[in-house]
């Protein structure tokens, strides 16, 4: 199956440079590009990715905008991949909150931009542990925690609330596996049900709701 990709990007020799990486791959072709956050919107709907590579400072609707519509549309089924400078650029805590799937600096070696691609078409995150624990322990720290119990997670049994606290740390299915003495298989059947019962569009959304909800607070580490 080819993994559809549309590219957003102000500069026309950025989207190039992407566009003969990515087609030049096989299973990937880009079928769309964007100069703006709002043509980025249109196109989505338009030709319907799998994947949008977002660039965050554009013209008239920036990238974080257009990103809040295109997770929120439910027509869409889009994983939308942010672009920026700095690994740990002050936009990024808001792209996820706004329902990005991960997030690459811009310039990150063409292996990489590949494998993300195919990472979030498979629905898993962009967010290496290492990057995930500094990430999310500086965007918790700029949340609210809230004072009472963590309600959006009532549903889940607390094998799971121990799942989703390791997805929070960063830890791929084989490392919670391995934490909690369960085969890859049966953590990653965990995550499904996480993301069934919370409605959480992939892993970054757990990570956000995680320490959204308390379950995970600044500096925890499992």
């Amino acid at each position: 199956m080819t993994i559809r990709v549309l590219v957003a990007d102000d500069q026309a020799l950025v989207r190039a440079g992407f566009v003969a990486l990515l087609d030049a791959q096989d299973g990937i072709e880009v079928v769309a590009e964007a100069d703006s956050g709002s043509r980025a919107l249109a196109t989505a709907r338009e030709f319907t990715p799998d994947v949008v590579l977002m660039d965050i400072r554009m013209p008239g609707m920036d990238g974080l905008a257009a990103t809040r519509e295109i997770t929120a549309d439910p027509v869409l089924d889009v994983r939308v991949v942010v672009l920026t400078t700095f690994e740990l650029d002050e936009y990024v805590f808001e792209a996820m909150r706004s329902g990005a799937s991960g997030f690459l600096v811009k310039h990150t070696e063409p292996s990489e931009l590949v494998r993300a691609v195919r990472v979030v078409a498979e629905g898993d995150a962009l967010l290496s542990p290492s990057v995930t624990r500094r990430l999310v322990s500086e965007f918790a720290a700029r949340t609210k925690q809230p004072a009472g119990p963590p309600t959006a997670l009532s549903d889940l049994t607390s094998r799971e609330r121990e799942v989703m606290a390791l997805v929070a740390e960063g830890l791929s299915n084989a490392e919670i596996g391995a934490r909690l003495f369960m085969s890859p298989a049966t953590a990653r059947t965990h995550v499904s049900r996480i993301l069934t019962k919370t409605g959480a569009r992939d892993r970054t959304q757990l990570v956000v709701m995680a320490y959204e909800s308390g379950l995970v607070r600044p500096g925890w580490q499992g």
